[in-house]
């Protein structure tokens, strides 16, 4: 697999150039090793249909979403400000992240700190990518006739109302897409929008991903696809917990595309860019 360098935007502000979007890439993607993967496979994305991008690196921060879901607005107004002074100062108008989180806050709470950009989630842009027909799946892909459901992130079906964008990326597999009991507006939350991911569980029966992962296995798919870091960690150990991880795997839709786009070798995921 061939190699290639992503541009920040310092350096190509610098070279007199302006990408297409700017790549947010996000905590997670940037330091879980698990979402590094999934980063990877967005960034190859792009790099294959060639659209010019950039990340911010050193200079890309938290949003601030983990203190404004904690209560702390203070510290969310003053994180927020910090990235808007640097997004302005590079005249940034279209962001693309793969973190339903980042993009929520991005889109409709920045705005309002004078943080105005176009922000779309990754599948809406793959979808766009596919539509414009600059992206395609390989006819033999791995993919073919699987039985994949998916699991709809909080931030981005019920808070921004996207279902169709993940669900059409998906079509494009020539899988069998199986919706679980409980989705779309009636999804179930896996615990990670709730911040169950960072602290110890309230008094209850059962994990809430334990409690979603019975509805990923009542579905009987051999892939479950997520649009989110943090519902990948979610699930996956749901999918541990179950003792199911032979015959279940946990992808991002970026992963399931690159490998369908022959752009990953099947075999990993892990190489770098």
């Amino acid at each position: 697999m061939s190699t290639f360098q992503v541009p920040t935007l310092a350096d190509m502000t610098a070279q007199g150039t302006t990408p297409e979007v700017l790549f947010w890439v996000g905590c997670a993607g940037s330091f879980d090793d698990r979402a590094k993967r999934i980063t990877k496979a967005i960034a190859r994305i792009l790099h294959h249909c060639e659209v010019p991008f950039a990340v911010l690196g050193a200079e890309e921060s938290c949003t601030g979403d983990p203190a404004k879901r904690a209560g702390n607005e203070f510290l969310f107004q003053m994180q927020a400000a910090q990235n808007i002074a640097v997004l302005n100062g590079y005249e940034v108008k279209r962001i693309v992240t793969g973190c339903p989180h980042c993009f929520n806050v991005l889109k409709n709470e920045y705005p309002e700190l004078g943080g105005n950009y176009e922000v779309m989630h990754h599948t809406q842009f793959i979808r766009d990518l596919i539509d414009q027909g600059r992206l395609k799946v390989a006819d033999g892909n791995p993919f073919k006739g699987r039985r994949i459901t998916f699991h709809d992130p909080c931030y981005l079906g019920r808070g921004n109302g996207e279902y169709a964008a993940p669900r059409e990326v998906l079509s494009t597999l020539d899988a069998e897409l199986v919706e679980m009991r409980r989705c779309k507006q009636n999804g179930l939350c896996c615990g990670a929008g709730g911040a169950q991911m960072f602290k110890e569980a309230e008094k209850g029966n059962r994990e809430v991903n334990h409690e979603r992962t019975n509805d990923v296995l009542d579905a009987k798919p051999q892939v479950v696809a997520t649009g989110c870091p943090f519902c990948n960690t979610m699930m996956t150990d749901g999918v541990k917990n179950a003792e199911r991880e032979s015959s279940i795997d946990v992808k991002d839709i970026a992963e399931l595309i690159a490998e369908a786009a022959d752009l990953v070798p099947s075999s990993t995921s892990q190489d770098t860019p």
